[in-house]
């Protein structure tokens, strides 16, 4: 074997655990090759690292063993290459196709049948630490720019035909057009991801170009932007190039996707907000004119890098880190479910750690304007800014992290960076990144992320809630102090002089909670940042009346407040939840003592489990005296598990579907309290009846674990009993379906009676057999006789997510069968297809679908998704069981697995699932009716941007209909056949 030959260079791979499938799955696919082939690949194998990352690929990598299988002589050119050698000479390969081709079919093939061995080659040099990771990102930003280029002059070598615009050079048609393709983001700066979507941002200066005298500019560039990304992200049977993202421009939701040079300045000067400075900073000319950008950028260059560090400068820079911090606990962080980029000591932590720095000081030290993020540690290392032991430190966590970022994307090609919600699968993914076991990782991991967390703590101490802005008032001097009204109404307080008069009350102290002088005095320490914090409320005088009703019921405040006045992350917390959350702010401030569950050290830990939840929920009520008292510990458990799990979410700490899982739960948990407490309640007052039976099954958003905070209870009460003994044993005896019906109205009637603590869910069970017309409750026989004869499609979609969440063993047994039974069998697809589509219709017609931020409703939102997932098991099931589940995105995964859903569908729909999940347990918590932005509150919007991991609203809007449009898209190919 040839030293330089790939295989050759292996130095590292994956660790195949003891019971493991790959061998067998390569042995089959050896066979399906004709016989020389399979030998030549076979040879291979001799080799230990080639053998271990072959079978690594095929145990952990379904997207990269598909890549190896779908063309053998490709994988054995791969390992028998050099490397660096090849990628050129692949890449030169295509430049010179590309330009003798004619179509743009033909340089979309082309693209894509580069972009796959590209896509191999670099991760086998990953993998097999060939390459730093830092030359990974660099190859990969070398062939997204190559990509973005390439494109981009065939397009305009195409205008030139067409006689739109002339060209000096016919292989460079882009000099002297005017057209400026910034890379931003990690391929600004060299590092793009294995699975990153690239973010583009084009201008064109009007008044330099060379199109043809009649051409008018904008709608000619925007054309040329919208065929660019088109024909680099558009899916075919090849896959895609790159995603590309043109959000990053100025005001996405109301600006075409290319701007003028002269408007992009306007907007930079007049409204350009400290993140796009920050992004501007790794803003690189990628294509396009080159001259002209370089141009455009010096223009922006005073936009970025201020000269003098003015206190507006610093500001904005604290509001930076605040808008990017999150509460934080100070328990150890889970590595199950944590996200690499964004979560406690990431890899945003660290970019943010040199971006920051670089804005302050960039102004006047110029070596600091670097784009790449451990060259500029490195400089600010070297310049004093920072110590060597925190670049060493960062530089590491930095490579480490970046690493664990690629082998995730490796796995399914999805710009995916959290890691396993359970502690099997973190093992498996331990194992794809070279270690024995999830110990050994988490120890690696936990030790970069606390280093990490630990830097990023340290800077700009001093001011954690940046309160030093804040004028110096008098703020207990009333409603007769102008200057402190004044300051109110700055503050954007529609009742400035109302609130003075709550100030001075609260500076007053005459509440229950402030009479111990030491709590009062730790209080009016924090009453300046808390009022600030409210004022960016969605509603803030409303904000201040749910405090100032929490302040006057607690009874106990010393512990509390002291709390609040020396942690000021908590601080931020509390106004957060009582201003954007109006749901959360109101159970506070009637039920103060549900905050006690923030300061338990555990709360920021991992996600209590279901058994961890059942010993809370039984150690709540052991000492209830009385079922009135029991249904009283039931709300406020309850209630606390809501307030709980949404400040969790409104904190960034815990991810949607970990809440809608942590919601299900404790849902869950209480019903199965609530069944058989009820259950033996009644029984002691009307008995039971011989070889009796209940269940109750859990349909909807509880069946299919994807609560939210306002989720009702969708049940079934399904039962049983012996027929030639129909009567109950009590001394008052109930008859058969009388009997069942009574229970299922005391059960309903635990959850929803309204005690001292209100309301525990509301319940619905309109999905019962025959719906209100029906009985409350079913026998096993006649909902089984239901299911088989009478029952609508609409219903058997809805059975998708049914699941038995409080029944004896067998009986429970006896019901799924029956479910499985439903779901399996054969039907029509077309017939099927054609029933999901009248019930969207339908939907669409009765509720509209107009309003994008109906995240449920609207074209292209959640139903369609769900609707999507519903009909693919339907149809499906009978022939391919396996896809099967309650849950939508396992759905999604199991379809494309088994080949009835393409793959890159299922990327655009769970990518859009996961979206407006996050989204969705933002607005059910924060917004009580309908979501309006224009009347929403800075905070809200701020919630919901980094919700949906973007810089701004404007640019969560536009994703928000780009990705409504792609599911529509979706929905119509697979459902209504378009």
């Amino acid at each position: 074997m040839n030293s330089s030959a790939l295989a050759a260079r292996f130095v590292s791979g994956p660790h195949l655990p003891a019971e493991s499938a790959a061998e067998q799955r390569f042995i089959d696919w050896l066979a399906e090759l004709e016989p020389a082939q399979a030998a030549e690949v076979r040879a291979w194998l001799d080799s230990p690292h080639v053998r271990a990352i072959l079978l690594g690929i095929a145990e952990f990598s379904p997207y990269l063993f598909d890549l190896i299988r779908a063309d053998a002589a490709r994988l054995v050119r791969l390992l028998a290459c050099d490397p660096e050698q090849h990628l050129a000479a692949l890449i030169e390969k295509t430049s010179r196709d590309v330009l003798a081709a004619t179509s743009e079919a033909d340089v979309m093939h082309l693209l894509r049948r580069m972009k796959s061995e590209a896509a191999l080659l670099i991760a086998l040099c990953d993998i097999g630490g060939v390459w730093p990771v830092m030359r990974v990102t660099a190859e990969l930003t070398g062939l997204a720019t190559f990509s973005v280029q390439t494109t981009l002059r065939f397009l305009l070598r195409q205008e030139i035909a067409r006689g739109r615009m002339s060209a000096a050079n016919h292989d460079r048609p882009e000099e002297g057009s005017g057209l400026i393709v910034l890379a931003m983001g990690k391929m600004g700066a060299g590092e793009l991801n294995y699975s990153s979507d690239i973010d583009l941002i084009v201008f064109f200066d009007p008044a330099a170009t060379s199109l043809a005298a009649d051409i008018e500019p904008a709608p000619f560039f925007v054309r040329v932007t919208q065929g660019l990304a088109r024909m680099l992200q558009q899916r075919s049977g090849e896959g895609y190039v790159f995603r590309v993202d043109l959000r990053l421009r100025p005001d996405p939701a109301s600006t075409q996707v290319a701007i003028s040079t002269e408007a992009a300045l306007h907007y930079y000067e007049r409204e350009g907000r400290t993140w796009e400075r920050a992004a501007m900073i790794k803003a690189r000319v990628c294509a396009g004119d080159a001259r002209a950008g370089e141009a455009l950028l010096a223009e922006l260059a005073p936009f970025v890098w201020r000269k003098h560090l003015d206190f507006a400068a610093l500001a904005d820079v604290h509001d930076m880190k605040r808008q990017m911090q999150t509460y934080r606990g100070q328990s150890e962080i889970s590595v199950e479910g944590h996200n690499v980029k964004v979560g406690r000591g990431g890899i945003r932590e660290i970019e943010f750690f040199a971006q920051t720095q670089q804005l302050i000081a960039g102004g006047r030290h110029p070596e600091l304007r670097v784009r790449p993020t451990l060259h500029a540690l490195q400089v600010l290392a070297t310049s004093n800014w920072i110590s060597f032991q925190a670049f060493d430190e960062l530089t590491a966590a930095y490579e480490f992290l970046r690493r664990v970022e690629h082998r995730l994307q490796m796995m399914c090609d999805e710009q995916t960076h959290a890691l396993p919600e359970d502690a099997e699968a973190v093992a498996r993914f331990a194992n794809f990144f070279g270690y024995e076991s999830r110990a050994a990782f988490a120890k690696d991991l936990l030790g970069h992320l606390n280093i990490v967390q630990g830097h990023y703590g340290k800077l700009f101490e001093g001011d954690p809630t940046g309160t030093v802005k804040l004028p110096q008032l008098n703020y207990a001097a009333g409603p007769e102090d102008a200057r402190l009204v004044d300051h109110l109404t700055t503050l954007g307080f529609k009742k400035p002089v109302a609130l003075a008069g709550t100030l001075q009350l609260w500076m007053q102290g005459n509440y229950r909670a402030l009479r111990n002088e030491a709590t009062k005095a730790a209080f009016i320490e924090f009453v300046p940042g808390l009022i600030d914090g409210l004022a960016h409320a969605e509603d803030p005088d409303d904000a201040v009346i749910a405090f100032d009703r929490f302040l006057g019921a607690l009874q106990r405040g010393g512990r509390l407040i002291s709390l609040l006045s020396q942690n000021r992350d908590l601080v931020a917390l509390v106004a957060l939840i009582l201003g954007a959350a109006p749901r959360l702010g109101d159970m506070l401030a009637r039920q103060p003592q549900i905050m006690d569950g923030l300061i338990d050290p555990r709360f920021f830990g991992a996600m209590p489990d279901q058994k961890e939840l059942s010993e809370r929920l039984a150690a709540t009520l052991k000492d209830a005296d009385s079922y009135e008292d029991f249904l009283d510990r039931l709300r406020l458990f309850g209630q606390e598990s809501l307030f709980l799990i949404g400040t969790r979410i409104l904190s960034g700490t815990v991810s949607a579907q970990q809440a809608s899982v942590a919601f299900a739960d404790v849902a869950e948990g209480i019903v199965h309290t609530v069944h058989g407490l009820v259950t033996d309640q009644f029984a002691s007052q009307y008995g039971r009846i011989k070889g009796q039976e209940t269940a109750i099954v859990a349909m909807g958003r509880l069946g299919s674990r994807e609560m939210t905070a306002s989720s009702d209870l969708d049940l079934i009460l399904l039962y049983d009993f012996d027929l030639d003994n129909p009567d109950s044993d009590g001394a008052r005896s109930l008859h058969g379906a009388q009997y069942f019906a009574r229970l299922t109205q005391r059960l309903i009637s635990a959850f929803t009676t309204r005690t001292n603590y209100g309301v525990l869910y509301d319940v619905d069970m309109r999905l019962r057999p025959s719906g209100r017309a029906g009985p409350l409750a079913s026998r096993i026989d006649s909902f089984a006789d239901y299911q088989e004869r009478e029952a609508w499609t609409w219903e058997h979609m809805a059975l998708t997510r049914a699941r038995v969440i409080s029944a004896s063993p067998a009986f429970r047994k006896k019901i799924e069968h029956i479910i499985r039974s439903v779901l399996t069998r054969p039907r029509d697809a077309a017939s099927t297809a054609g029933d999901v589509a009248d019930m969207r219709r339908a939907i669409a017609q009765e509720k509209g679908e107009d309003d994008i931020w109906d995240l449920k409703l609207a074209a292209g939102g959640l139903v369609d998704i769900d609707f999507i997932a519903q009909y693919l098991q339907l149809a499906h099931a009978a022939d391919k069981p396996d896809i099967l589940s309650v849950s939508t995105l396992q759905v999604l995964d199991n379809a494309a697995r088994l080949g009835v859903l393409p793959q890159s569908d299922a990327e655009i729909l769970r990518h859009a699932a996961r979206l407006y999940h996050d989204l969705t347990q933002i607005l059910r918590l924060c917004v009580i009716g309908k979501f309006n932005p224009a009347t929403a509150g800075e905070n809200l919007l701020r919630v919901m941007a980094r919700a949906g991991d973007t810089p701004d609203f404007s640019t969560l809007e536009a994703r928000v209909r780009e990705t409504q449009g792609e599911v529509r898209r979706v929905f119509r190919a697979l459902v209504d056949g378009e």
